[in-house]
């Protein structure tokens, strides 16, 4: 029996479906592009919490941000009535709300967190009403902003948890900062560069991820790896709502609500990239309503069973231009896959014994990639007076309020936590500005 080769407009049609085999290889390829940027933020909010490294709710939270974004994606690539793009979008844990969920889940504690992301979810569902015409509030320079700020935020996270931690007892450790902290940080680090420059195809576009097994190797060696958790977990489990119960924080339903338009807005942008990569053609209304939709919803429901906000992922608009496969069953793949690893609590104890140091070298990559990405953004901005003061103004107020937050210790408790993220003063301003200061010539 032979098997027909796909012509060009089959590879540029979303609804074409890909030999089963064909399927497996190319979805597992988008889950690997993405796996470690997904269940990264998870680890860090539970860090935040006080949740034990390696330790059952640890486990929890790694679990359901697999399941979560596996369901969130199949809302995006099979969809349900107006809900979802019905393209190759894969949806995972968000990074762009991690400096607005540190500081929720420290203040108001991790029901309050829960109950703000099932909110914020249904706000950005409601954004896929009018999403076309918020665009313009979001031009490279505030994007770029916006993005770099969330990348210099992060950075201090990823340096700490190379360290050996972010936890006040893990920084008061002794061991905290040893070279052999550093050692397995910088295994990680060092071939994640040389699989990303120095090779092509899967081990390339997940470096990091294969820069982390190496380093969990290593440290496995080096007998800084405990799998005691990993022979206790159960090999399943179904998804439990409101299990560090559910509570309603104005500062925590405000920060995640003003992030959303921002994560509809990067939704936007890579829907547009899917369909020009894959397809050569803009994306059409409904799509981008559709994926806006599923964004919201998927992030809805992820807060009521314990999951974090979800939105698309950009390395793997990259992936569908790299293969020149449009269809959305590959992502369906991909999705079922995800789902299947949310369930088996035994592989989110696998990833939750990694040493912390491992994934602190992940994390470092990761981050100042964010930042990168957004000073890449910022190279397309014309640098003229009125822009270069927006960029003053706006970086100021976020990163010295974020910096130094007892300065607003007069404010209220709500305005103290929204200014001290630093993301979002940053974000405002910046929208602001860009609206009200007049243009002026290059």
């Amino acid at each position: 029996m032979t098997t027909t080769k796909p012509s060009a407009a089959d590879l540029r049609n979303p609804d074409y479906v890909p030999p089963m085999g064909d399927r497996i290889a190319l979805g597992l390829q988008h889950v690997l592009a993405m796996f470690v940027s997904n269940f990264t933020p998870a680890i860090i909010i539970g860090g935040a919490a006080g949740f034990a490294f390696g330790g059952a709710d640890a486990v929890f939270l790694i679990q359901m941000s697999m399941l979560f974004a596996g369901i969130a994606t199949l809302m995006q690539t099979v969809g349900i009535g107006p809900v979802g793009a019905r393209l190759p979008v894969m949806q995972g844990t968000s990074f762009a709300f991690i400096p607005v969920m540190i500081p929720a889940v420290k203040t108001a504690g991790v029901g309050a967190l829960f109950g703000a992301i099932f909110v914020g979810g249904l706000f950005h569902a409601c954004l896929g009403f009018f999403i076309g015409r918020l665009r313009h509030w979001f031009p490279p320079l505030v994007s770029g902003l916006v993005i770099l700020v969330i990348g210099i935020e992060l950075i201090p996270v990823g340096i700490k948890y190379a360290a050996g931690g972010a936890a006040d007892f893990q920084i008061n450790s002794p061991s905290w900062g040893s070279a052999l902290n550093w050692g397995m940080a910088l295994v990680v680090i060092i071939v994640a560069l040389v699989l990303k420059f120095m090779t092509t195809g899967i081990l390339s576009s997940a470096a990091v991820l294969f820069g982390l097994v190496a380093g969990y190797l290593v440290a496995i060696v080096l007998g800084e790896v405990n799998f005691g958790r990993v022979a206790s977990a159960s090999w399943f489990a179904i998804p439990q709502p409101f299990k560090y119960g559910f509570e309603f924080n104005a500062a925590a339903i405000i920060g995640i609500c003003l992030m959303s338009i921002v994560s509809a807005i990067e939704t936007v942008g890579d829907v547009s990239g899917i369909t020009k990569g894959g397809a050569s053609r803009e994306a059409t209304d409904k799509e981008l309503s559709g994926a806006t939709f599923a964004d919201g919803i998927g992030t809805a429901v992820a807060g009521v069973f314990g999951g974090l906000p979800n939105t698309s992922f950009s390395q793997n608009v990259g992936l569908i231009s790299m293969t020149g496969v449009m269809s959305r069953a590959v992502v369906t793949t991909g999705a079922i896959f995800l789902i299947l690893c949310g369930l088996v609590p035994k592989i989110g104890a696998v990833i939750a014994a990694m040493p912390i140091s491992v994934l602190g070298g992940g994390v470092i990559v990761m981050f100042g990639m964010v930042a990168s990405a957004g000073v890449n953004m910022l190279a397309d901005v014309v640098w003229n007076r009125r822009n270069m003061m927006i960029l003053a103004l706006s970086l100021a107020f976020g990163l010295g309020l974020h910096l130094e937050p007892k300065s607003l210790q007069h404010l209220p408790q709500t305005a103290q936590v929204l200014l001290a993220s630093g993301l979002l003063p940053a974000a405002f301003l910046a929208v602001v500005l860009n609206l009200i200061l007049p243009q002026e010539d290059s």
